[in-house]
């Protein structure tokens, strides 16, 4: 095949020629192929998954329940575009009951999206021309700056460090690219860092949009799993329905990662501009998921259940990490802890195994202690864990964090 005209036929924005021979979704695919020799040579090993990044359990019954009922409905048949009124009204109720956010026009400024990836690879072409910048953050989820970058448009990177909270420093983009910039994305409660944002920096956000003409992306994909108190919305801050949108979803908030569904709100200009480009990408999530999304809005007691979950879990793996020497910090909110990675490790036998990335710390717990992570090195040494991993109940949550305590606690680690 590597002969092949289509070789040479593959666009220049995902490869062209070079396609498939280099390193795309490396991170991702090293832990694959770590996994898959840590279990080749402990075929009897039990692999402890803390790199999942997706729920662990199903919808809730009602939720199930309620896609099955709309599922039966004649009407709910057909093409849902961006129609579905039912979803608008429950998006709107649940921003102003949950958010505080006031005064959301249902009609005019929330619009289905087939979960928030779809809506960050579609909004790009309602935004971005050749040679505008988008500025992003690192580490983060990079799905709008790909597609930026598909347009001709280019990415500039903002650091997230710990030094300031996990929040990037909008004083530092340089000028010459702020002429050319067009849009800030973020995403707080962040991926991978688990950290929040402030009513004080989302105030910051907007004048610093107005003040460069920018348009605000705000993902706000894990908003409602927070440990305490109410959800941060951007939409909550003076000024920001003026300046920008926000992403909401059903994948995490309602356990319904791949029902594909939740809604874009805010400026009324661009929700309509990205339904423009929507109509002309898909035809609209099936109605009847909508309709159990809308059901999922409307009873964030749902949301409550599964944060309390999550806080339970990040609780014992705080314990656990911070008994084997990392310095682990609870999120106030998502399913993510993000934790300095080792240095170096020292066997009880006295062997030492010096770390120089996040990536080689990661290979090394996966396949000496068969511990699964996702490492970041994009803003320092870090690793991520998820406390979506699967266990049957309770009791087998106790024992995955025992025996997380038993392999962790075989060596010693340097930081």
């Amino acid at each position: 095949m590597s002969d092949s005209y289509i070789q040479n036929l593959i666009a220049e924005r995902i490869g062209g020629r070079q396609y498939g021979k280099g390193a795309a979704g490396y991170r991702f695919e090293k832990i694959k192929q770590a996994r898959r020799a840590a279990m080749a040579a402990h075929p009897d090993g039990e692999i402890l998954d803390f790199g999942i990044g997706e729920p662990d359990e199903m919808a809730y019954p009602e939720v199930v329940d309620k896609l099955c009922a709309e599922a039966r409905k004649p009407e709910n048949r057909g093409y849902a575009d961006n129609g579905g009124v039912v979803l608008k009204e429950a998006a709107a109720r649940y921003l102003e009951r949950v958010c505080g956010v006031k005064g959301i026009n249902p009609e005019t400024e929330v619009i289905h999206s087939m979960g928030s990836k779809a809506a960050l690879a579609i909004l790009p072409a309602a935004l971005i021309n050749p040679g505008d910048y988008a500025l992003m953050t690192v580490p983060g989820y990079p799905v709008f700056g790909t597609h930026a970058q598909y347009l001709g448009g280019r990415v500039y990177n903002l650091p997230l460090t710990e030094d300031n909270g996990f929040l990037p420093d909008l004083d530092s983009v340089p000028a010459p690219v702020l002429q050319q910039a067009k849009v800030l994305v973020l995403n707080y409660p962040n991926n991978p860092t688990g950290a929040t944002a402030t009513p004080q920096f989302f105030a910051q956000v907007v004048a610093f949009a107005r003040k460069h003409r920018l348009v605000v992306i705000h993902d706000a994909a894990y908003a409602a799993l927070v440990f305490e108190g109410r959800p941060l919305s951007f939409l909550a801050t003076p000024g920001a329905r003026e300046v920008g949108v926000e992403l909401h979803s059903a994948s995490k908030s309602f356990n319904m990662t791949g029902w594909r569904c939740g809604f874009v709100a805010g400026n009324e200009l661009l929700v309509r501009a990205y339904g423009e480009v929507k109509n002309n990408t898909d035809s609209g999530q099936f109605l009847a998921i909508q309709h159990a999304a809308a059901h999922g809005f409307d009873h964030p007691e749902i949301t409550a259940r599964i944060a309390a979950r999550y806080s339970r879990r990040m609780d014992d793996l705080i314990k656990v990490l911070g008994t084997a020497g990392f310095q682990p910090r609870k999120p106030k909110g998502s399913f993510f802890l993000y934790v300095k990675a080792p240095k170096a490790a020292v066997s009880p036998a006295g062997a030492r195994v010096e770390f120089q990335t996040a990536e080689e710390a990661s290979q090394w717990l996966i396949t000496e202690k068969l511990i699964s992570t996702v490492p970041w090195d994009d803003a320092g040494a870090y690793l991520r864990f998820s406390v979506t991993f699967a266990a049957r109940d309770r009791a087998d949550e106790d024992r995955i964090f025992h025996e997380m305590a038993r392999r962790l606690g075989e060596g010693q680690f340097e930081f």
